[in-house]
């Protein structure tokens, strides 16, 4: 997920008294309804707010008041001060299976509501606890490799002959020995200052060995790094092809800078990356764009990694009219004609829900992720299942160690293994 676009934004709210100053969505007065939305999604609140304005003009005794916190620890934090103070929110977005085990004692079980019952298969698990589904999915993000087809053909590789880890190899050694001619700066711009990147990076060697469930990656108490050599290969060649110092590295140098001015070929990131490429050259997501996938334990079968990222969960601890006009807002927004028109074209989103047309996701990368994970080439996201703190804190630090020489790929993985069944 983007962080460097909501760095910064609504950190105020940490301090007492201030959370209310980033609410927006309710018309403050008095109302039948009131329904408070707690949103950690900055990059679409202005969507989210004009589609609360029109279900609160089809159901005039519903008053939908929306707080927008961005920037991962403020946004949990600020979230837990709400429920600290008494102001839980009616609607409030889980990060998966710890989120949904601490806030378990107000969460509704929305196995009967529209919009679950319309999930594809499989997208419930990461907020299912004990065979109860207590989130709606946000939407699918997938990531991987993703490219500027453009500089690959320039350079003479077609993106889609590119069916093992060694063709993929190839590649990056072709495009770096005409990196001059092509005016690159460097093959890869993977952002190395970015802990977030790293923890989704490290899904693609971790999501097969914890069999590629969420459940068996969040209850594990060993990571054993069984697939650490084929890690090591790929991080090798980034780091060798890769801009530098890659330390220093951060997401809007990378995207928004080398990226978008074709100079870098490849960059690790998501398709939620395509809002801001259109905001820079509305045709690079449309003409250029394109994702690869990673070849772990198969030499063969190459995947993303895609699926939910976020849940929408239901105060049930709330009024019932409260409860009900949550579940209707919902299912309004997954389900209606018109929810499902602005999932696509306003949010640009890839949906998680069945009824969905594949034509109607309008940038070719993000059908791309979507048509991948209804095939099975997807991985979970099992990062988000670590331990607590233990991407930031334990493995991310070790990496930059061993980005930057200090430290062997052995003594990586042993550290990082000692933290994961400390910290679980």
């Amino acid at each position: 997920m983007k962080k460097n676009m909501i760095k910064g934004l609504c950190t105020a709210l940490l301090v007492g008294g201030l959370l209310a100053g980033c609410s927006s969505g309710g018309s403050g007065g008095d109302a039948g309804t009131v329904v408070d939305v707690f949103n950690i999604k900055v990059e679409t609140k202005d969507q989210l707010e004009a589609m609360i304005e029109k279900y609160e003009s089809e159901h005039e005794d519903v008053d939908i008041r929306l707080t927008t916190v961005g920037g991962g620890q403020d946004a949990a934090s600020a979230l837990q001060a709400k429920f600290s103070s008494n102001e839980d929110p009616a609607i409030f977005l889980l990060g998966g299976l710890s989120d949904v085990e601490k806030y378990q004692n107000y969460l509704l079980d929305v196995s009967e509501m529209e919009s679950a019952k319309t999930a594809i298969e499989g997208t419930l698990q990461g907020s299912t606890v004990d065979g109860t589904p207590y989130g709606i999915p946000l939407n699918i993000e997938g990531f991987g490799w993703m490219i500027n087809k453009e500089i690959f053909e320039s350079a003479g590789v077609d993106p889609a002959s590119i069916a093992s880890y060694d063709d993929f190899a190839k590649a990056v050694e072709t495009i770096d020995s005409k990196k001059e001619e092509l005016g690159l700066e460097a093959v890869f711009g993977y952002s190395g200052k970015e802990d977030w990147v790293t923890s989704q990076f490290s899904n693609h060697f971790t999501a097969p060995e914890f069999d590629n469930d969420l459940q068996v990656a969040y209850e594990a108490t060993e990571l054993t790094f069984k697939y650490g050599d084929r890690m090591k290969e790929y991080t090798d060649l980034l780091n060798k092809y890769n801009v530098q110092p890659i330390l220093s590295l951060d997401y809007s140098t990378s995207v928004e800078e080398l990226f978008t001015n074709n100079k870098v070929a490849i960059i690790h990131q998501g398709n939620w990356i395509v809002p801001s490429l259109d905001g820079i050259d509305p045709e690079f997501s449309k003409e250029k764009l394109g994702i690869l996938p990673l070849f772990v334990d198969s030499d063969t079968d190459g995947y993303i990694s895609a699926g939910p990222s976020w849940f929408w969960g239901i105060n049930k601890e709330h009024d019932e009219k409260v409860v009900e006009a949550s579940k209707d807002f919902i299912d309004w927004m997954y389900t209606s004609d018109y929810g499902k028109q602005q999932i696509v074209e306003e949010f640009k989103y890839i949906p998680a829900h069945e009824g969905y047309e594949i034509d109607s996701i309008t940038d070719p990368v993000s059908k791309e992720v979507y048509q991948m994970l209804l095939d099975g080439k997807s991985r979970v996201w099992a990062h988000n299942q670590y331990p607590s703190g233990f991407s930031q804190t334990s493995f991310f630090p070790e990496y930059q160690k061993y980005l930057n020489g200090d430290i062997s790929w052995e003594d990586l993985e042993k550290t990082a293994s000692e933290k994961f069944t400390e910290m679980r």
